[in-house]
């Protein structure tokens, strides 16, 4: 049976999430978005694996996961000790603390001991900014989680490549203008792109998201998803912007069309 809500501070905001999820999150602190449900769809189902999520911040993306089966077990690694404690009170107030491991930890420093050795799975929604980019939050626990402060997009996938075996993948979510620098830092750590989706607000925009799935020393072979359009085009008579059939079969699934087995 699921714990009841722990006692919330002051600064916490308690949020249901679905009919499977309620999540702890800070008033003030940096919350889930679009990214993180987009990135825990993508991941295909791969029910008996062991992951590690690099960078937790409240929890979402394993939470998620587990509460769809589609992995077995994760150690949420989470350089911030705020924010690891705030995982390791969301997998308890929802029922999972027997299978999401906090580390409050490095990633820079992370080895494949300490998840217990070498994993399935790895997936990051990591810092999208560089860190002399943009203007500077006034909480730096918001600049840390935005900006490339503890590691940067090539730390955290050499980080999945030491702690996958050969033929893990790494899926993580990133902005589209910066994909050079996402596949630079994937080949530089043996990993191979192989699935790739554009995400686009609407029709008339540039994508502002890419969602990729690599594997461990795998040979060249990128299959590229049709593009993701979250939202029809807003007519000026529109007060509000509706999710397209796609995105909201994406919501409602937590999976993405082509999801399925591995091949």
């Amino acid at each position: 049976m699921r714990s009841t809500s722990p006692f919330l501070r002051p600064d916490e905001r308690l949020d249901e999430v679905n009919e499977r999820i309620r999540l702890i999150q800070k008033r003030h602190g940096l919350t889930f978005g679009t990214d993180a449900y987009l990135l825990a769809a993508f991941i295909r189902p791969q029910p008996y694996a062991q992951a590690v999520e690099l960078g937790s911040g409240c929890g979402i993306i394993s939470l998620l996961l587990c509460a769809k089966d589609k992995l077995r077990t994760v150690t949420a690694v989470e350089v911030q000790p705020s924010f690891a404690e705030l995982t390791a009170r969301n997998a308890a107030l929802n029922g999972y603390s027997d299978r999401i491991r906090v580390l409050n930890a490095d990633l820079r420093r992370l080895t494949a001991d300490h998840p217990g050795g070498e994993v399935n799975l790895v997936f990051a929604n990591p810092p999208y900014l560089k860190a002399d980019s943009g203007m500077p939050n006034r909480a730096a626990e918001k600049d840390i989680a935005r900006h490339e402060v503890c590691g940067g997009i090539r730390d955290f996938c050499a980080a999945a490549s030491r702690l996958l075996r050969t033929g893990g993948r790494f899926a993580c979510v990133f902005r589209a203008e910066r994909l050079a620098d996402l596949f630079g830092a994937m080949r530089a750590n043996r990993l191979e792109p192989k699935r790739m989706v554009m995400v686009h607000s609407d029709a008339d925009s540039p994508p502002c998201l890419v969602l990729t799935e690599c594997v461990k020393d795998a040979a060249p072979s990128l299959r590229v998803l049709p593009a993701l359009m979250l939202y029809h085009r807003r007519s000026s008579a529109e007060s509000r912007r509706t999710l397209t059939a796609q995105a909201e079969a994406i919501y409602q699934t937590c999976s993405f069309p082509d999801a399925g087995k591995y091949r």
